[in-house]
């Protein structure tokens, strides 16, 4: 099997999930519609064998509609190769999640919402991961102000004035 067979056996089964199928440099990244992303992840895992999440990540663009990206780096580690899913969604509209899929997506899909604001629906947990509660914005957004403090400094005899 080979990640080019696998973006033709995931056209053949999912014609109207798959947007768009991308081949560079020896990579395959397809496009998948949000709300299949959770029947796509399963044929992947069980039927074509990607059953290591390695990464899921976003990217944010930030002057383009849909905002986001949401992308699934996974492997298959019974033929040594690697396929690309992307998903696109808005702020405020929600991702499915594919915790029930790869256990190993529950921290990265925090992490994307920690970060980039991005929801998950029927996530187990979804909650801040990285930085403290409390926290205002997702620091990975483009337009997230660098300069803005975001948590009072704590009232302790440590700090120095």
């Amino acid at each position: 099997m080979t990640p080019e067979e696998s973006a033709a056996a995931l056209q053949e089964r999912f014609p109207e999930a798959v947007l768009d199928v991308v081949h560079f440099r020896g990579e395959v990244s397809l496009l998948i519609r949000r709300d299949q992303i959770v029947d796509v992840a399963k044929f992947c895992h069980d039927d074509l064998t990607y059953t290591f999440l390695s990464d899921l990540s976003a990217v944010d663009w930030l002057d383009q509609r849909p905002r986001f990206d949401i992308v699934y780096h996974l492997t298959s580690l019974e033929y040594m190769i690697r396929l690309r899913l992307k998903v696109q969604t808005v702020e405020g509209q929600p991702v499915p999640s594919v915790t029930s899929v790869w256990g190993a997506a529950n921290w990265a899909e925090r992490e994307v919402y920690d970060l980039y604001g991005v929801e998950f629906s029927s996530h187990p947990d979804l909650r801040r991961i990285l930085l403290p509660e409390g926290w205002v914005g997702h620091p990975m957004r483009k337009d997230f102000q660098q300069t803005q403090i975001a948590l009072p400094r704590p009232k302790s005899d440590k700090w120095v004035e």
